[in-house]
């Protein structure tokens, strides 16, 4: 049986936790997420009406319960990079067999990461690109490239600003500007769907019924030709990142871990977007 921890259950994170949790491998669900049900959000999530006003990792876990009372849900409603609770954080990680990552910030996308190469554990995750017109989906594994090593081949170069609108990365080679058009809830099922067969695809292996251990790879979903972007819609296409000896991130992690680590990836960025 196996333990997953995730965080983010919004409208994405929500629809691969109902499908990983209906395996019957899974017993044990610790979710993360600070956020309340919004009425804007309703429109997107699998949620009702009804939900409005509710912290949505109640909401979750009730849902998740209604389709597996023999599951044990933990749900944790704070901020994953809440200092006050990293005690929980660290424990549900060290514990877990497999991570999602469903967030929508690249500030939570670092901390996830170096909480699951702190534990060695493989992770997932993924990201829906402005306007439904494609997505991704990336695997990383214990040793392999970590998400700064992905983050540099895409060329995220921009400071960690959990306030600012998530840019929109479409293709490796070159940054495209970020916009705040909303993608419909048919791209985000489409992309959730891959990002939770990546998922399983991982607890295939933890559990002993994949024998080849999987790797780090990333693959970009297009759903929509979009001009300069995807000449084609329905294609896919898979990279695979390799681990950068001078990664900002995990080279520098023999030298510099917690608090440590964080300002210097901080200053680090910094430096990138002033050159």
């Amino acid at each position: 049986m196996a333990k997953i921890f995730q965080v983010g259950v919004g409208s994405g994170g929500m629809v691969v936790l109902d499908l990983i949790s209906r395996d019957s491998r899974i017993d044990h669900l610790v979710i993360v997420d600070p956020d309340l049900f919004q009425p804007h959000n309703v429109v997107r999530h699998l949620f009702p009406v009804s939900a409005v006003s509710r912290l949505k990792v109640e909401v979750a876990a009730e849902w998740v319960r209604d389709r597996r009372p023999d599951i044990t849900m933990e749900s944790l409603p704070f901020d994953l990079t809440d200092p006050a609770q990293q005690h929980a954080i660290e424990h549900a990680a060290a514990s877990a067999d497999v991570g999602i990552c469903a967030a929508d910030n690249e500030t939570a996308k670092y901390h996830f990461d170096r909480l699951m190469r702190r534990f060695g554990k493989p992770w997932t995750l993924g990201e829906v690109l402005s306007g439904g017109i494609g997505g991704w989906v990336h695997r990383f594994v214990p040793g392999g490239p970590c998400y700064g090593c992905l983050a540099s081949h895409l060329q995220r170069y921009d400071p960690p600003d959990p306030h600012a609108a998530p840019p929109d990365y479409s293709q490796p080679g070159g940054t495209i500007p970020g916009t705040t058009i909303p993608a419909s809830r048919a791209s985000i099922d489409v992309i959730a769907g891959f990002h939770a067969l990546a998922t399983l695809a991982l607890l295939d292996v933890v559990t002993g019924v994949a024998d080849a251990e999987a790797s780090a790879a990333s693959w970009l979903f297009a759903l929509r030709a979009v001009p300069g972007i995807f000449e084609q819609p329905f294609k896919t296409h898979r990279i695979t990142v390799p681990k950068l000896p001078r990664c900002l991130i995990c080279s520098a992690e023999s030298a510099l871990t917690g608090e440590n680590l964080d300002v210097a990836l901080a200053e680090a960025l910094d430096r990138l977007g002033h050159e």
